[in-house]
Parts: C-alpha cells; sequence; structure tokens
C-alpha cells in the first residue's frame, strides 16, 4: 500500500518527536494500550480466545481502535498482535492460558529441537493477518494518529521458545547461550532474518513507526547482551532501514526498548534507531547525559503508579515532563506496558494531565 492510499494524517506530533523536530508539546501512548484493563477488550476475550483476535484482522481492528475512541488524547495507536506470531510462524505451537500467559507446550529444550522450525519461512503467508489487520486499521484510524507496528526482538523471542513460557530465571534460556553458544547464534540469527522480512512488511502494510521490544535484555550481563543481543538488534534496524530504501517504502521512525539494559544505553544511542524507550528504573538525566541528545527518548513512568491518587498521578508525570523536556525528542509513555487490572478513569488522568503539563513546559522551553 502507497501513502495516497490511506486517509491523510492530522496527528504527526509522534513522527516528529522521533524525528527530532520541534513539537507543542511531548506526544504520548501506553505501551499495551489496547488490552486487559478496558472492559471492552474483557468483553470481547469472552467471546475470542487471544490468538483468535489476533488472527482475526477484523477484530485486532477492532481492539486496536478501543483506546483511540475511549481516549482521544492518545497520539498513536499500535496494532494489537503479540510477539510471539514469529515463534507461531516458525512452527511453534503457543497458547496464551488466562491468569499465567504464554504456553509453549513443545519448547525448544536441545538445539536438536531446532529441527522442528521451518527452514523456511513465508512471511508474507505465515503472517498475512497482521498486514491484513494492519491495513485496515490505518484506513479506520481515518487519519486520526499514526499507527504503530512491533516486533519482539531475537533474544527475547528466543527466550520464550526454550524456556516455554515466562519465566523468573532464564535458566532454560541462558543454558543455551553458555553451553550450545553456536546454535544459539544460529537461532538468533533465523529469528533475525524473519523479523526483517515482517518489519518490512508492516511498513508496507501501512505501519508509520516500528518498535522492537528487547523486553528480557536486562536478563543479560552487559557482555552476554553484547554478544547475544546487540549485534542482532543493529542488523535489525540497518537491515530494515536498507531494504524500506531499496523499495522506495516509508523509511519509519524506529524505537528499540531494552527493559534493564541502563549499560547499553551510550551503545543504543549509536544505532541507527531514533527513538529508545526507557523502564522506569532509568533516571531522565542520566538517560539525556548516556544518549547525548541525538535520539528521541521515551518513557518512562513506573505502570504502578497508575495504581496511585489523583495526585500522585500528576506530581510524577509533571516531575517526568519537566525532567525530559516537551518541546523535542521526548515521547511520553510507560516504562513498560500498562498493568491489567488498572482503573481506566486514572489512564484518563494520566493522559489529560500529559497534555496539560506537556504544553506548559513547551511553552517555557520556547521562550
Amino acid at each position: 500500500m502507497g501513502e495516497t492510499d490511506f486517509p491523510p494524517l492530522k496527528n504527526d506530533l509522534i513522527l516528529r518527536a522521533a524525528r527530532g523536530e520541534p513539537t507543542e508539546r511531548a506526544p504520548v501512548w501506553i505501551m499495551r494500550q489496547a488490552g486487559r484493563y478496558l472492559p471492552e477488550f474483557r468483553q470481547l476475550r469472552e467471546e475470542h480466545d487471544f490468538f483468535t483476535i489476533c488472527r482475526t484482522p477484523s477484530l485486532a481492528t477492532l481492539v486496536t481502535l478501543q483506546p483511540i475512541d475511549r481516549y482521544p488524547t492518545l497520539d498513536a495507536a499500535i496494532i494489537f498482535s503479540d510477539i510471539l506470531v514469529i515463534p507461531q510462524a516458525l512452527g511453534l505451537e503457543v497458547e496464551m492460558i488466562p491468569g499465567k500467559g504464554p504456553h509453549f507446550p513443545s519448547p525448544l529444550v536441545t538445539p536438536a529441537d531446532m529441527a522442528r522450525l521451518k527452514s523456511f519461512v513465508d512471511v508474507e503467508k505465515e503472517l498475512s493477518y497482521v498486514f491484513e489487520a494492519i491495513t485496515m486499521t490505518r484506513k479506520a484510524l481515518n487519519g486520526r494518529v499514526p499507527l504503530l507496528g512491533f516486533s519482539g526482538a531475537p533474544w527475547t523471542l528466543m527466550a520464550y521458545m526454550i524456556e516455554g513460557g515466562g519465566s523468573n530465571s532464564l535458566h532454560k534460556s541462558k543454558t543455551w547461550l553458555y553451553r550450545y553458544p553456536v546454535e544459539s547464534h544460529e537461532l538468533l540469527q533465523k529469528l533475525t532474518d524473519v523479523i526483517v522480512e515482517y518489519l518490512v512488511r508492516q511498513v508496507k502494510a501501512g505501519a508509520q513507526m516500528l518498535q522492537i521490544f528487547e523486553s528480557w535484555g536486562g536478563e543479560l550481563s552487559p557482555q552476554d547482551f553484547s554478544t547475544y543481543s546487540l549485534s542482532y538488534l543493529t542488523q535489525i534496524s540497518t537491515r530494515v532501514k536498507s531494504t524500506l530504501r531499496t523499495q522506495s517504502l516509508p523509511i519509519v521512525p524506529m524505537t528499540i526498548f531494552c527493559k534493564g539494559s541502563w549499560y547499553a544505553l551510550p551503545t543504543l544511542a549509536n544505532l541507527s534507531y531514533d527513538v529508545i524507550s526507557l523502564d522506569w528504573t532509568i533516571d531522565p538525566a542520566h538517560a539525556k547525559q548516556a544518549t547525548g541528545g541525538g535520539v528521541t527518548l521515551q518513557g518512562n513512568m513506573d505502570p504502578s503508579i497508575l495504581y496511585g491518587t489523583e495526585e500522585k498521578i500528576r506530581k510524577t508525570v509533571t516531575e517526568m515532563i519537566e525532567a525530559f523536556g516537551s518541546n523535542k525528542r521526548y515521547i511520553v509513555n510507560l516504562g513498560h506496558g500498562i498493568l491489567p487490572t488498572v482503573d481506566p478513569e486514572n489512564v484518563k488522568i494520566f493522559l489529560e494531565c500529559v497534555h496539560e503539563v506537556g504544553r506548559e513546559v513547551a511553552r517555557r522551553e520556547q521562550k
């Protein structure tokens, strides 16, 4: 799809912020903004299982639009999907168990199990439902806000595929790194190749910005992060942008989110990502100093603040925006995904406060 096939964009605030252009206030969106905290989503889940929603473009579109319809103060939509659609495309079964999360009935136990993975993945065919949902959603948004696409990063996906779901220690996947380093790199490269094509096709379908989730990056030591994560994150950003350029597709902004990898900020700032998303354990002053001002920063309120009083939410938002700045190179978000038991009214307070404080701080900065 070409840009002329979609309605004109009415709010480009997040795209300007990602490119480092001046903004009248800091834009805002929320990781997992379409999800279980919304009663309209829970009602839909009573009728459809999680991956049925992901695999049905009309339902994925409906869910993506739910927070946009409820909160006109959001500056971006993010397609409703899951990072684990890539392991599914590779041939592994993944279930989403209510109250527990993702579960792989037959995870990778030893490198011999890699033979169960498809030697070739037809990304266009296997993940067509994601691309159809992106195109459908982009049209349904009618230009209200940009649409974000996303993918999990190789190390995070590898860990899920070996652990069989969530884990407190990641000892099974780390065993692979230390006992089977050659095979670990082989799996990481296989995932990288699929991710690159997946992201390019998301842009072709209509995604206007991309985010890579290295959710378990902080479980690696700095040395292991450099060995088993960084080189693949580098490949993704450079190869995606190069392929977009070759195919005459928009060179969309790309965000990297490495939860817990505070030590990697200076290095991440020198890759070809436009935005670095921060978790809530990173001080804004440190992040600005470590990244040198050459990339846009995103984040980083502790999601649990949304359980607090209105006064606490407003105080935290004010301090955060004043610390990051509001008229250039900053996107407001949480430091991780919104939690499923948050009151939607507190989200409204958060978003309204972001707008109020953001405009005021931007005015002060422009004087």
